[in-house]
């Protein structure tokens, strides 16, 4: 009885991003381990325009919330500015963005891959490039935090402030960019606007996560959020890495195909959790400490895009600065990656066993050390 009331008092654990939340009037799905954003069931969006529905998949954390917009055919999203970070990513169709910044407006057309992030509170629109087909975008964005911290939309949606360190040069909307080197796994490329993730071809070797993958960070519009896109070749699988609940990463195939494994410590890795994938399919890295892995059951390299809050420029919080420093070393060595060597083989023989179905040959039995 008395929780009842708690919950009913005005003065007691409020929670301004889910009051805005249950206004919306859109699908918001949090009962699911991953999401066909593809063929994700959509409803009007009377606040942005389009259709929409909202993607809370568990483990995404308390600072970020992820959204699938659909544009009808000739049709453009309503024109925006938000004082919380922006990242999209597109599924499919083409468009262009235009963005205001100081100096005027600078807009770029996109396409399906493309990866773009908005800079902080520059007002905005998004138009659907074809008269005939509808464009599907994800977003990505620090709105839970944005709101439960000040809890004024107003403050947050309408807001005159010009953020002039953020908007970057004229030629990072152009997809243009600036490679910074930091070290492997950790490098950045600094843009705002990347044409087609399944092309990019500034990924940098990344031999700690193992299997021969590459991978490039991105440093979007000065953000606070997180993306990098990783690959890795045919016939092979990453290394297993756990972050906790709240890191908040939410993953993304680009191309290929493949599955991932879930389990907390203790756990069996091949009867837990799994989650098949291929482009368009979304998932988390899993609510309490579970460790993730990545196999490519594909005939060509496998890419995903991974996004989440607090990146390598700006941790924002210690946690994920420890967090990110920890993530490519061994548990042996008080890190948070299982290395080949110490596995379960179960893993092994899956992997094996998926590829046989399919008719392909696995690479891992020398990484692994079993003959």
């Amino acid at each position: 009885m008395t929780d009842g009331l708690e919950l009913e008092n005005a003065y007691y654990m409020r929670d301004p991003f889910r009051d805005f939340l249950a206004r919306e009037g859109v699908p918001v799905y949090e009962d699911m381990m991953s999401a066909d954003c593809l063929t994700l069931r959509l409803e009007p969006w009377q606040r942005v325009g389009g259709l929409g529905a909202y993607v809370h998949i568990p483990g995404r954390g308390d600072f970020i919330t992820c959204y699938v917009v659909e544009i009808p055919p000739g049709g453009a999203l309503k024109a925006e500015r938000h004082l919380y970070d922006e990242t999209m990513y597109v599924l499919k169709g083409r468009g262009a963005t235009t963005v205001e910044v100081p100096d005027g407006k600078a807009s770029f057309e996109w396409g399906p891959n493309s990866l773009f992030a908005i800079p902080l509170n520059a007002p905005h629109q998004i138009f659907n490039g074809s008269g005939s087909e509808p464009a599907r975008l994800v977003g990505l964005t620090s709105m839970p935090i944005a709101l439960n911290l000040y809890h004024s939309e107003d403050f947050v949606f309408d807001n005159s402030f010009v953020f002039r360190d953020r908007v970057g040069e004229a030629r990072y909307f152009r997809g243009e960019g600036e490679f910074r080197e930091v070290k492997p796994g950790r490098h950045q490329w600094e843009t705002n606007f990347v044409p087609d993730l399944a092309t990019l071809d500034t990924l940098q070797a990344w031999p700690a996560r193992g299997a021969g993958g590459r991978s490039i960070a991105f440093a979007l519009a000065d953000s606070t959020l997180h993306a990098h896109v990783s690959e890795f070749p045919q016939g092979t699988y990453k290394k297993a890495h756990r972050r906790p609940s709240e890191a908040g990463i939410y993953i993304f195939c680009v191309s290929g195909h493949g599955y991932s494994l879930l389990w907390e410590e203790g756990e069996s890795p091949v009867d837990t959790l799994r989650v098949d994938w291929k482009p368009g399919t979304l998932f988390c890295n899993g609510p309490g400490e579970h460790y993730h892995q990545h196999f490519n059951t594909a005939t060509q390299p496998s890419r995903y895009l991974a996004m989440g809050f607090g990146n390598g420029r700006y941790p924002v919080l210690e946690y994920k600065r420890l967090q990110r420093d920890g993530a490519d070393t061994s548990v042996k060595l008080g890190g948070r990656q299982i290395e080949y060597e110490d596995e379960d083989l179960r893993i092994l023989a899956l992997f094996e066993q998926e590829l046989a179905r399919r008719g392909l040959d696995s690479r891992m039995r020398e990484m692994v050390g079993v003959r």
